[in-house]
């Protein structure tokens, strides 16, 4: 990967939406030298995907929550499909320390984040954390301008 392959991911990420020609001229190759270098790095698995960047809040989701969950290595195999499952948990991460699982949710309500977090007590020991604020939001990894 090259500088020009570095500044095209950083000009992605800022805008996935970006024209071709647009990125072509920020880069100083043609249109199809770009896609080019766009089709290589999605195929080699750079680039995973093109998201999009949706408030919670306006789609009725008020809670945020972080659930840890300490459950046995053999329960991975049902937990797993389980869990992919669950359309509102944002992430799912398997972590060390005292709980195997690091379980990011989004809910309506508290009570249906209840009811969640009784599912989940089938698998194990829960602890939760639910999000009053958010001051660094997430964001992209930092590609190193080298």
């Amino acid at each position: 990967m090259d500088e020009i392959d570095l500044k095209l991911l950083r000009l992605l990420q800022k805008n996935s939406r970006t024209p071709v020609k647009t990125l072509a001229g920020e880069v100083n190759l043609s249109s199809p030298a770009v896609s080019a270098r766009i089709d290589r790095l999605e195929r080699q698995g750079v680039i995973r995907g093109y998201t999009l960047d949706i408030d919670p809040l306006q789609l009725g989701q008020h809670i945020l929550a972080y659930i840890r969950l300490d459950m046995q290595p053999v329960q991975k195999e049902e937990f797993y499909p389980f869990i992919a499952a669950c359309p509102n948990v944002l992430e799912c991460n398997c972590v060390t320390g005292n709980y195997s699982m690091l379980i990011k949710v989004s809910s309506t309500s508290t009570q249906e984040l209840d009811g969640f977090i009784g599912q989940l007590q089938h698998f194990g020991k829960t602890e939760t954390q639910i999000v009053f604020s958010s001051p660094v939001p997430p964001r992209q990894v930092q590609i190193s301008a080298d």
